[in-house]
């Protein structure tokens, strides 16, 4: 449906230009949403897709492994899309305190987004209530160290931003001025804590990422914080126990998309494509989610059987083949620690891990060995190639 644009413009100064910033309508749109016919089916198997992740979370081994892996790997997408190089590897590295020489700036964002999730669902478990001051705080963690943690961390912005383009003039799009920001995000908090039956929970999730962005209500972030709010929004409804939704690779792969929709939901009210393809990405990116929590599983299983058919040392193996579902990039030191293994003893198991194409040594040194488990690591990576 086109209802034209949904906001109005405003003159800012920015850069030391007078630009158009555009303030967006409250939500719900008005007239209302469309939800008949093939878009309430969609509706349906999007929400069908959830419900079933959440039941094979459910199933899992430990399911914290899982929770574990795919956060990373999430976060990891997520700041792919604003630019930065870093890879699920990398960020396992960095994670290994005492591996040095993984880059610093890249793979900190990527930490930081881990750090602002994890402190927004622990936040929301003590019955803390989505709110903007919640978004302030899981905004300082974002941006705590590395780039943009000069740009005022848990503060709405006092200044113009604008994005694409090379100034303020040519810019893609220009964002509500700053002194129109807090009024923007009241009535977003106030959309997004509506009674739950006023709004189906994805329907509201995509409506708020879209309102969110077009706010961009912070100096730096705002991409990612975004994509959060979508994981917070669908835990707050019910839909999902853990964290376990994520719709970063389906932005990354269809970018170009994704923009155009957002803009043609500002410039033409056409709220309609958006939701279409937004429920389509979570019924794709749920059952995605699915089929990796299988194929996880069943490489466990595997790999399991083929260690137990190794005979002598197969304990210890097993050991550490259980330590490298938690930590699928190790040192020595970390699989002792885990393990209760010699440093003699560990060695030589990974070096039968090896053998058995389980395990992989990143470093190629005598010392201060890295192992990587291939086979996790790959299933994980799929779709996470630096952009």
């Amino acid at each position: 449906m086109h209802r034209d644009i949904t906001g109005r413009y405003s003159a800012s100064l920015a850069g030391g230009e007078m630009v158009n910033a555009f303030v967006p309508n409250p939500l719900p749109p008005v007239p209302p949403l469309e939800l008949t016919g093939e878009r309430q089916h969609l509706l349906e198997r999007a929400t069908l897709a959830i419900g079933r992740l959440d039941s094979v979370s459910a199933l899992l081994p430990d399911p914290q492994l899982f929770l574990y892996a795919y956060v990373r790997r999430e976060a990891v997408l997520s700041s792919q899309i604003e630019g930065t190089q870093s890879s699920l590897s990398d960020l396992l590295l960095f994670e290994l305190d005492e591996v040095p020489g993984v880059p610093f700036d890249d793979v900190v964002e990527v930490s930081n987004y881990i750090a602002a999730l994890e402190y927004g669902m622990a936040r929301l478990r003590a019955d803390f209530p989505l709110c903007n001051r919640l978004l302030r705080e899981m905004h300082v963690h974002l941006m705590e160290r590395g780039r943009g943690s000069d740009k005022a961390p848990g503060e709405f912005r006092r200044s113009q931003n604008w994005i694409g383009g090379t100034r303020p003039g040519n810019a893609r799009f220009v964002p509500p001025p700053p002194l129109e920001v807090e009024q923007c995000m009241a009535a977003l908090e106030q959309f997004i804590n509506q009674p739950a039956d006023a709004v189906p929970v994805l329907v509201k999730a995509a409506l708020a990422h879209v309102q969110f962005e077009t706010i961009h209500p912070f100096l730096d972030g705002n991409g990612r914080l975004g994509r959060l709010l979508i994981a917070l929004l669908l835990h707050q409804g019910g839909l999902l126990t853990q964290p376990l939704l994520y719709l970063s690779l389906y932005f990354k792969q269809h970018r170009s998309e994704y923009y155009e929709l957002l803009s043609r939901v500002r410039t033409q009210g056409d709220w309609e494509a958006w939701v279409d393809f937004f429920l389509e990405g979570v019924a794709q990116t749920a059952q995605g989610a699915v089929q990796t929590a299988q194929r996880l599983v069943a490489l466990f299983q595997q790999d399991t059987q083929r260690i137990q058919n190794t005979g002598r040392g197969a304990a210890n193996a097993l050991r550490a083949l259980n330590a490298l579902r938690s930590h699928p990039v190790a040192t020595l030191k970390l699989l002792c620690a885990e393990t209760g293994m010699s440093f003699p003893t560990a060695g030589k198991v990974m070096q039968t891990l090896i053998q058995h194409g389980i395990a992989r040594e990143l470093t190629g040194q005598r010392r201060n060995r890295v192992f990587v488990y291939d086979g996790y690591l790959s299933i994980l990576n799929e779709g996470g190639e630096a952009l």
